[in-house]
């Protein structure tokens, strides 16, 4: 098989298989497992559609657009480097701390009183790696398996958003309404999908953030507390099931904004 010339998209993860705009090479790690045509294809491509986390940065210094955008893979699952990219950006976020040892652990109480947030730094999703420390027996176990220590203020929340973006379009957004007793919103979590109204400010601040750290395939999750929103976190894997609830498909609405130019 040869290049086509008529061929116009091409992606490289799998999310835009069942496009009839895309051709889906398929991940490789070792370029030579690619045969030369596809080798061709990415190499003529000017747009290049889910490069991965692996060839994303690659394509960009070969001076090739890629979506997501670099920046969306280069924060994914760094909630380190994306708190630090609000605070540089003065984008509204909760007070945090970041503590990368024994030394530096020992001014965690200096910093913040209980009750306190305190999370996974990096690699975690779901809500998995969130915990709220009230005591000191739950902030030294916490302290045992994470390093470096990620330390957040505790906001009584009044609502909490989802706020979902393609390209630079809000596409989606509901509340989250925690499971009863629990301080996670997170559907995963037992929290449930509320399709109320979800207010401008919440949308424009999801907006406004994602434009300015770069982020163009994201669910960004924002807060309402004490009258004041917050930007929370930015999800590059983001689940669907808040879609569903609202009867759209996550991946037409993906497929017809390729279709369409958009993205």
């Amino acid at each position: 098989m040869k290049a086509d010339s008529l061929i116009r998209k091409i992606a490289i993860g799998s999310q835009l298989v069942r496009c009839p705009e895309i051709l889906t090479l398929g991940v490789h790690p070792n370029l030579s497992d690619y045969p030369q045509w596809k080798l061709d294809l990415i190499l003529e491509a000017q747009k290049i559609y889910f490069p991965t986390s692996i060839f994303a940065d690659m394509f960009q210094i070969m001076g090739k657009d890629v979506f997501p955008s670099v920046q969306t893979y280069r924060f994914l699952g760094d909630k380190i480097k994306q708190t630090i990219l609000f605070q540089y950006l003065d984008l509204p976020t909760p007070r945090t701390r970041f503590y990368f040892g024994p030394r530096q652990n020992a001014s965690i109480l200096q910093d913040f009183s209980f009750p306190f947030i305190a999370k996974k730094a990096r690699v975690s999703s779901m809500g998995l790696g969130v915990w709220l420390i009230r005591n000191q027996e739950e902030l030294n176990t916490y302290l045992s398996t994470n390093r470096p220590a990620y330390i957040q203020e505790f906001l009584r929340v009044d609502h909490d958003f989802r706020v979902v973006i393609i390209g630079r379009e809000i596409i989606h957004a509901y509340r989250r309404i925690p499971a009863q007793g629990s301080f996670k919103a997170n559907i995963s979590q037992g929290g449930t999908v509320c399709l109320k109204k979800v207010p401008d400010e919440a949308l424009d601040l999801a907006l406004k953030g994602a434009i300015k750290c770069g982020f163009d395939l994201v669910g960004m999750d924002v807060c309402l507390s004490e009258g004041r929103y917050y930007l929370l976190e930015a999800n590059m894997k983001f689940g669907t099931k808040g879609f569903r609830s609202a009867g759209l498909s996550y991946r037409s609405i993906l497929e017809q904004m390729v279709t369409e130019d958009k993205i």
